[in-house]
């Protein structure tokens, strides 16, 4: 019994299309050389609307317009950064990040790459709690993030469902393992009662509020020495020494555990102090004799 089947056209059949009678073989060349003007009108459209939808270059400002909490870049180099309120700068690590904590790219502003190289950097910045969980590509355990970039590890499904919905697992970002040590880890979260990403996120003012960054405190350094030879600030509080000698000077811990290096004219040097304790430190530029330039801190 035979099957009834369409026969496969031969190669020299001929077809009428739009009253021309044309080969397969043109036919089919037609309809590539169609396809890949088709391809290439979208990729046309694709390129034009990432074109319009990029912010056009800002004008460059001065780095003494900026403010804490503006966003700023330089004119080479496309990296983000954020300005504390301790005067330092922190880097956003990818736009993961940073588009948690904004909408948009319109507010950055533009300095000199020259002033750019003189803002001392202060850290990365973290995920903003409660946008997104988190998980290092190297363990299937999942985050959610808290202030202060602490990871809390949700200890089932069940628990990220409850927090995040159904379709939580579409709001779990990989953190590349080179920006794990930018977190700390908290306790679990066993039941959906212990966190809130709704709080979380509300209580996230700001970066400065979410890293706990405070206003420093200043020594001017002249000609004739440190001009607060002796300064008192309180646990996790930041200290800055600006130069204002016209010759250049350093800040270098009594035994050298930290130290500024060459600080000239004009130049700035940040540290927080995180624990207890007095400090002595000097100036290198005056030789070996420590006793000429130097300055103490006491934390308390």
């Amino acid at each position: 019994m035979n099957t009834a089947t369409s026969p496969n056209p031969r190669p020299n059949d001929r077809m009428n299309i739009l009253g021309r009678s044309v080969g397969r073989a043109s036919l089919e060349r037609r309809g590539v050389a169609a396809k890949t003007l088709v391809a290439l009108v979208a990729l046309v459209a694709i390129v034009t609307l990432v074109v319009l939808s990029t912010p056009a270059r800002a004008a460059t400002v001065s780095s003494a317009d900026l403010q804490a909490g503006d966003l700023f870049r330089g004119e080479t180099y496309s990296a983000v950064y954020y300005l504390g309120e301790d005067g330092l700068r922190y880097v956003f690590p990818n736009s993961k990040v940073f588009f948690t904590w904004y909408d948009d790219f319109e507010d950055v502003k533009w300095i000199a790459d020259s002033d750019l190289a003189d803002i001392q950097i202060g850290g990365n910045v973290t995920y903003k709690p409660g946008i997104k969980m988190v998980k290092i590509n190297s363990s299937p355990r999942v985050y959610a993030v808290g202030a202060g970039g602490m990871l809390r590890s949700i200890v089932s499904e069940a628990v990220a469902r409850a927090l995040y919905g159904i379709t939580w697992n579409q709001k779990v970002d990989d953190l590349p393992d080179g920006f794990f040590g930018n977190y700390a880890i908290g306790r679990d979260i066993d039941i959906e009662s212990q966190y809130d990403p709704d709080v979380e996120e509300a209580d996230a003012l700001s970066i400065n509020d979410d890293k706990n960054l405070r206003p420093f405190s200043n020594v001017s350094i002249a000609q004739d020495g440190y001009q607060v030879p002796t300064i008192t600030i309180s646990v996790g509080s930041a200290l800055r020494w600006t130069n204002t000698d016209t010759e250049a000077h350093s800040v270098t811990e009594w035994d050298r555990v930290w130290g500024s290096g060459t600080l000239q004219s004009g130049k700035t040097y940040t540290r927080y102090f995180e624990e207890a304790g007095t400090w002595h430190y000097y100036s290198k530029s005056h030789g070996d004799d420590r006793n000429i330039f130097e300055g103490a801190i006491i934390v308390k």
